[in-house]
């Protein structure tokens, strides 16, 4: 084969060089388009052609390298296992957080009830201060004339509550710590009158002083009885 590509080698253009190794491998390669011809090596111009070829003889124990680029490369990152969650487990958890909702919906409604309560209490208490001045009637329940029990019954009902005209007590709760607009029962229940705060009560006392504001102290044992 080198010596068919030496016969037709040209002098100039670029030239295809073959190199015929031991173990029996052809390389092509270009070089550069004038030759040396102290190498020996002939060329010839074929067809008018720019090209020429170069034989050109490797030893046996020749050896052909060529450089590589150096690739560095980075392992992908691991991806984190995904933790899938049981039926079970999800229904557990589905069914707290519904609890946990119904607990806080029935806390704040109790909050709102005792808030509503509260705020009618305090109502009773500024009703109760529309009654001072008026008289004292046994058996009486308006503002032309009641007695004590009649006075308290006329109070609540006019906050659209309605508790009975005597003993109206028995239908509350007792407390020990009275709030504004609680009922006041005094002196084993022979009296009753409406709390107002600050150890004060209003009731209709008796005829010669009708319904007036007064200590709790100043008419004997008490206790305290509410709606909340």
């Amino acid at each position: 084969m080198s010596k068919a590509v030496s016969a037709n080698a040209g002098t100039v253009g670029r030239q295809a060089a073959v190199v015929a190794a031991a173990s029996g491998l052809v390389l092509g390669m270009g070089l550069p388009a004038v030759a040396d011809t102290t190498a020996g090596v002939s060329a010839s111009t074929e067809s008018g052609s720019a090209q020429t070829a170069l034989a050109v003889t490797a030893a046996p124990t020749a050896t052909v390298s060529f450089e590589r680029p150096v690739v560095k490369t980075t392992a992908a990152p691991k991806p984190e296992p995904v933790r899938t969650q049981s039926t079970a487990s999800a229904a557990r958890d589905a069914g707290n957080a519904v609890t946990a909702a119904a607990g806080s919906t029935e806390a704040a409604s109790e909050k709102l009830a005792e808030t509503v309560s509260s705020a009618a209490t305090s109502g009773i208490a500024a009703i109760a201060y529309t009654g001072i001045g008026h008289p004292y009637v046994w058996g009486g329940t308006s503002p032309n004339g009641w007695d004590c029990s009649g006075f308290t019954q006329w109070v609540y009902a006019q906050a659209g509550i309605s508790i009975p005209r005597v003993n109206a007590w028995n239908a509350m709760k007792p407390t020990s710590t009275p709030q504004p607009g609680d009922l006041v029962m005094q002196n084993g229940g022979a009296h009753v009158g409406i709390y107002v705060g600050n150890g004060m009560m209003i009731s209709a006392l008796n005829p010669s002083q009708g319904t007036l504001l007064h200590a709790v102290a100043a008419t004997g044992s008490s206790s305290f009885y509410t709606m909340n």
